[in-house]
């Protein structure tokens, strides 16, 4: 005790304790629920998926001899490039010939892709001056399809020679109602974009089979889908991932959404990263938009495909933000506890790798080693864009073609 200026005893103040704790305790929950969020999405997922494809396996009733009648549709927007080749490797498909039906659908091409389908061998082709977009153009083939089974294909991948029987076999089950096919990435000259990109999908292919063999897929390639006819549904206009929200509105109807690895699509990656993450940011925009539309309606009618759509794709988006809140409260953790250090380190370490990553890009010195940090880094900038333009309403259903490798 002691006396003040004005003669009054003052007692000494002691440290606000609780507040210390308490403070201590808000950013460890901030970093284990950030940390929390980002392995469940990458690793923890993924490992609950496993264990249920082993533990509760729902077999798809699959049949090699089945092979209904088949319209591939290839949808193609300014394509004079690639339409030729893919055209010919769409004639050495193996699929008996008096089964299967190929229509072109020009989307508005005002190049020679229409005048080079209409040169090639049993192509039909749909032409119309007007550009409607890749849904309007999907529709388009539908309707002029004669097949049991519509597979739909861009112009600028290719397929292996048995991808439509691969296609076909799940329909024999009647309670498949859509098939994706297994996307990979590689032009042939080892860049390190293409080993990037060919890293993620081969783990979306090994996500997909699991939840295939449980029930549906969450997530499904454009360029290799193919439907049941009765199942195919008319996404509404101004939709912009189209078979994103194809594959939610079958599931929501009551069909299943299986994922045949054995039939695959072949495609370059982007030119550059600057095309991927354009890519990468128009993509997430679109999930967002069907996620918001479609999201509701599929949790009313099948929970635990909702629960995996949450889990596989809706979570995604919100990485960016857990590795900033996982920066953010780590830096001062750092200051008060040894584990937090090696935390802080780890992360420093990464980003300065990315950091070098990207300065060794923009040089033309690409680095093997420091490609991926960079590569993640950049991708979940676009992701940033992306759900940036989607809270802004920028959903532009008419897509924007990028540069490929």
């Amino acid at each position: 005790m002691r006396t003040g200026p004005s003669g009054a005893l003052e007692v000494p103040q002691k440290p606000d304790f609780a507040r210390r704790v308490a403070a201590y305790a808000g950013r460890v929950v901030v970093f284990l629920g950030a940390a929390g969020l980002i392995a469940y999405t990458f690793a923890g997922y993924p490992a609950l998926v496993g264990v249920l494809a082993r533990l509760r396996p729902r077999p798809v009733r699959a049949d090699p001899a089945h092979t209904p009648r088949l319209s591939l549709v290839v949808v193609a927007y300014n394509e004079e490039d690639e339409i030729a080749e893919r055209l010919l490797n769409c004639a050495k498909l193996d699929y008996p010939g008096d089964q299967l039906e190929l229509l072109v659908v020009t989307d508005g091409s005002n190049d020679a892709t229409p005048e080079i389908a209409r040169a090639m061998p049993r192509a039909r082709v749909l032409h119309g001056k007007e550009r409607a977009g890749k849904l309007a153009a999907m529709h388009r083939g539908f309707a002029e399809a004669s097949g049991e089974i519509v597979v739909f294909s861009d112009a600028n991948n290719r397929y292996s020679t048995d991808a439509l029987r691969r296609l076909a076999e799940p329909f024999a089950d009647p309670e498949v109602g859509a098939v994706t096919g297994r996307k990979a990435i590689d032009d042939g000259s080892g860049r390190s974009l293409d080993r990037a990109e060919g890293l993620y999908w081969r783990y979306e292919s090994k996500l997909k089979e699991w939840e295939s063999q449980i029930g549906s897929v969450a997530a499904v390639a454009g360029e290799i889908l193919a439907f049941r006819k009765e199942a195919f549904p008319h996404a509404p206009p101004g939709t912009m991932n189209d078979d994103f929200a194809q594959a939610l509105l079958v599931a929501s109807d009551g069909w299943r959404v299986v994922y045949a690895p054995a039939a695959l699509s072949l495609e370059r990656a982007s030119a550059t990263v600057a095309d991927e993450a354009t890519r990468r940011s128009r993509l997430v925009t679109g999930r967002g938009q069907a996620l918001a539309r479609l999201l509701p309606r599929v949790a009313r009618r099948n929970p635990k495909l909702a629960f995996e759509v949450l889990s596989h794709k809706a979570l995604r988006p919100l990485v960016p933000w857990a590795l900033g809140a996982l920066a953010l409260s780590n830096a001062p953790l750092a200051r008060e506890r040894g584990w937090a250090r090696v935390f802080a380190l780890a992360q420093l370490a990464f980003y300065a790798a990315a950091l070098e990553g990207w300065r060794r890009e923009r040089a033309g010195r690409r680095s093997k080693a420091l490609y991926l940090p960079f590569y993640f880094c950049r991708m979940n900038l676009a992701t940033l864009e992306g759900l940036a333009n989607f809270v802004a309403g920028r959903h532009e259903a008419v897509w924007a073609r990028v540069r490929r490798g």
